[in-house]
């Protein structure tokens, strides 16, 4: 069986269904999963001795949450990453998430609708982690984010985008041309339907789907090698379309 794609109200289901009382993850679980994937990801292609400086971009749902985690565990492998976030999440996990950072020492820019220090800060980055908007997005892009996408696009970096490229609908992708074009993909769980048509380097990072799960929605997900907690999809996994 081969992999699927994932439409909108599945990937909502799916995430509804770890969460509840039978998939028993909480939302910290997942997103310190989710996290240490996107992670691994970003230093799996950029090795830090060559691109140790990382702007992870954040915005204030759970995708924001998991680039936090991202940031921290970046931290601690070596890399100098530095925390954009100009509209902080109001949730208490959030709140969390961002004071761990703070407490390794990751620096995390001023909330801010003034672009001025994301340009500042672009000028001292490597590689950019795109954790902004998630598969509920839907256009427009509201301020201060529909200043920042452009600046991250014409920065001419290397972008490593979590589970969608911000700006792309979950099923119709970049259709409006308005989102980021990252050189890397992490899909969670399984890949959604906006991104079948993406031809950077694509990983996906759910090892932490169930068995039952994963049998119930027919999700054909490829083994993860040894102990990693990602997986580079290639031409032979390339997923197929799962009924809406």
């Amino acid at each position: 069986m081969s992999m699927r794609y994932l439409s909108a109200r599945l990937a909502q289901q799916i995430d509804e269904e770890l969460m509840s009382a039978a998939g028993a993850f909480s939302i910290d679980q997942l997103m310190e999963l989710a996290g240490l994937a996107c992670a691994q990801t970003l230093a799996t292609v950029y090795p830090k001795d060559r691109y140790p400086r990382v702007l992870v971009c954040c915005g204030p749902g759970n995708q924001g949450g998991d680039g936090l985690v991202a940031a921290r565990h970046l931290g601690m492998f070596g890399y100098k990453p530095q925390v954009y976030m100009p509209k902080p999440g109001s949730k208490d996990i959030y709140k969390r998430l961002a004071k761990q950072c703070e407490n390794m020492e990751i620096p995390i820019l001023p909330p801010t609708t003034d672009v001025s220090d994301l340009e500042n800060a672009l000028k001292s980055t490597d590689v950019i982690m795109d954790a902004i908007f998630g598969f509920s997005f839907k256009p427009p892009i509201r301020a201060p984010f529909d200043k920042a996408l452009p600046l991250l696009a014409e920065s001419r970096l290397p972008i490593v985008s979590v589970d969608i490229p911000s700006g792309w609908d979950v099923e119709e992708g970049n259709k409006a041309g308005l989102g980021l074009n990252p050189n890397v993909l992490l899909s969670l769980t399984a890949p959604k339907l906006g991104v079948k048509d993406f031809t950077g380097r694509h990983f996906l990072g759910g090892r932490f789907v169930p068995k039952s799960l994963e049998k119930k929605f027919e999700l054909g997900l490829p083994p993860y090698p040894g102990i990693e907690q990602i997986v580079e999809l290639d031409s032979e996994d390339k997923p197929g379309e799962l009924p809406m």
